[in-house]
């Protein structure tokens, strides 16, 4: 069973698991707390949570957060979380309709109170717009949080990891070694792996550099961090082939089963990206390449009556989009606040500042708050310069993961043919059940659970310790050597990420720059596009 960190409390509405073609999420009402008064003439706010290997509730994680902005704003606010096992057969498109349900659920619980705005965060960010494409008229305002949309952009180091490893066929392997379900563990530890600075020194560092005080958050934020939940194996490749390393979603490449295509274009609710420049996971080209993907120029943005607005954050990091208490009262307290003003907004593309309110601010006295939200019209150019300031190397860059696209399917094809059928036989459910027992991150947890033969005498003395703790003062010179080493190890962890991360990208582009590699991959010739206008 995996933990729920979210903090309000909430009451089932409907449960995809009823569903025509059941899932495992399941939509809740946030039950509003004491003091906190909610108008039901203002439209709900749908808060989706990310299942990107971990459990849900992270969208309400604090009272600082999506949920507690559209609480304290006054609008009644649904929460949509999953199981942490998926139903047998379940697929990504059987999601898209779970989510329409619920959003048409929520709009007839609140008739005539506008439609739904829906938040996505991360992971679920681009399932909603996909939702979205395909059943336009139930949606209201959308609000992506760090959601990754446009994969072949950007710069972050993830980029690489499906071409440098041959490709999806990873995937099936894993999916096939867990019995039919990806393991969400693995994607966890792939985002550690970005930051081993963070991951094997800074956190823990933090914690007990500053015992005293960060105890009660770092145990809250594991208790989310090594929730780990599990995706089918269909989902996981539907996911990996059509969007990591296929990148179809931000150029109209995908299709439902009956025949609709998946066409961002379609979209009739203004959408609003959230996204940071410290965010090593969905870095802004990513959360913004889909508008240049999509749009060749301002009229035709405004010819398909799109409304599109964005936010860009100096230095919060992926989590910290949705997670941060300091975002939850600034950012999301603004976009709630002005939502309706969101929605009045022509079509276009704007761009949302939100600034701290100074005394001598003109007319402060009628801005409500700390902070003031400024709305400034943009064109695509402006997205370029964020997406690719340089051109030409966006075109090689495409080449080469068009390259990279190709070989994941000649290499998937390859081994479901002469591999996978020896695999899933050699595969038994108790094999299964070791493997996610033995996990690298779940050991980590359980070596030092309460079932830990230490786990009584470590108790003991930590009782001990506290009954008698001094802390010493910031001058003491053994605590300056200590933040000093501290310091060093940080830089030389984050010297060896950063040699590690430059290898290979360097490594990615030799291979698939190769005349002979891009020949194999039909990428030839250079007049030929890679990606077709939709």
């Amino acid at each position: 069973r995996v933990p729920n960190v979210l903090d309000f409390e909430a009451e089932l509405v409907l449960s995809g698991l009823d569903l025509p073609r059941p899932v495992n999420y399941g939509l809740a009402r946030i039950v509003p707390g004491a003091g906190t008064p909610i108008d039901p003439a203002k439209r709900p706010f749908v808060v989706v949570d990310p299942r990107a290997g971990h459990g849900p509730g992270i969208g309400g994680f604090k009272p600082d957060s999506e949920i507690g902005a559209a609480m304290k704003a006054g609008h009644p606010c649904y929460f949509v979380g999953f199981l942490p096992d998926p139903v047998p057969g379940q697929t990504v498109e059987d999601v898209m309709r779970a989510e329409a349900a619920f959003v048409r659920k929520v709009g007839e619980l609140h008739p005539g109170n506008g439609k739904p705005v829906v938040i996505g965060n991360c992971q679920a960010g681009w399932q909603v717009l996909m939702t979205a494409a395909v059943w336009p008229e139930l949606f209201g305002p959308i609000i992506l949080a760090g959601a990754p949309v446009s994969y072949w952009a950007g710069d972050n180091p993830m980029r690489y990891g499906g071409g440098l490893t041959g490709g999806s066929w990873l995937t099936a392997l894993t999916s096939d070694i867990g019995a039919g379900r990806f393991d969400g563990a693995w994607l966890v530890q792939n985002f550690e792996h970005l930051d081993p600075a963070n991951t094997l020194w800074k956190k823990q560092y933090h914690l007990y550099a500053n015992i005293d005080t960060e105890a009660d958050r770092y145990l809250g934020f594991e208790k989310y961090w090594g929730g780990y939940v599990f995706l089918n194996d269909v989902e996981m490749q539907y996911i990996v082939d059509n969007l990591f390393i296929g990148n179809k979603l931000a150029t109209a490449g995908l299709m439902t089963s009956d025949g609709v295509r998946i066409d961002l274009r379609n979209l009739r609710s203004p959408v609003v990206v959230f996204c940071s420049y410290g965010d090593n996971i969905t870095p802004p080209p990513q959360a913004l390449g889909w508008i240049t993907d999509l749009y060749r120029s301002d009229n035709e943005l405004l010819g398909h009556n799109q409304t599109i607005a964005f936010a860009t954050h100096q230095s919060i990091g992926h989590l910290g989009i949705f997670v941060s208490g300091a975002v939850g009262r600034k950012e999301h307290a603004k976009f709630t606040s002005n939502i309706d003003l969101i929605d009045l907004l022509p079509a276009g593309l704007f761009e949302l500042s939100v600034q701290d309110k100074a005394p001598d601010m003109a007319h402060a006295e009628i801005v409500p708050g700390d902070y003031l939200m400024t709305v400034h019209q943009r064109t695509l150019d402006d997205v370029r310069a964020i997406v690719a300031p340089n051109p030409d190397e966006v075109a090689a860059s495409d080449r080469r993961f068009a390259a990279a696209a190709h070989v994941s399917q000649v290499n998937l094809a390859l081994y479901r043919r002469y591999l996978q059928p020896w695999v899933r036989r050699a595969v038994t459910p108790q094999l299964a059940e070791a493997m996610r027992v033995w996990h690298p991150l779940r050991v980590g947890y359980e070596m030092w659970s309460d079932r830990n033969l230490l786990a009584p005498v470590i108790a003991r003395q930590a009782e001990s310790v506290r009954a008698t703790r001094k802390p010493v003062g910031a001058d003491n010179p053994w605590w300056s050597w200590q933040e000093a080493c501290s310091d060093a190890i940080t830089r030389s962890l984050q010297a060896s990420s950063q040699s590690r991360d430059e290898a290979e990208e360097k490594a990615f582009e030799m291979i698939y720059s190769h005349p002979l590699m891009q020949a194999l991959a039909g990428q030839a010739d250079p007049a030929v596009p890679l990606r077709p206008h939709p």
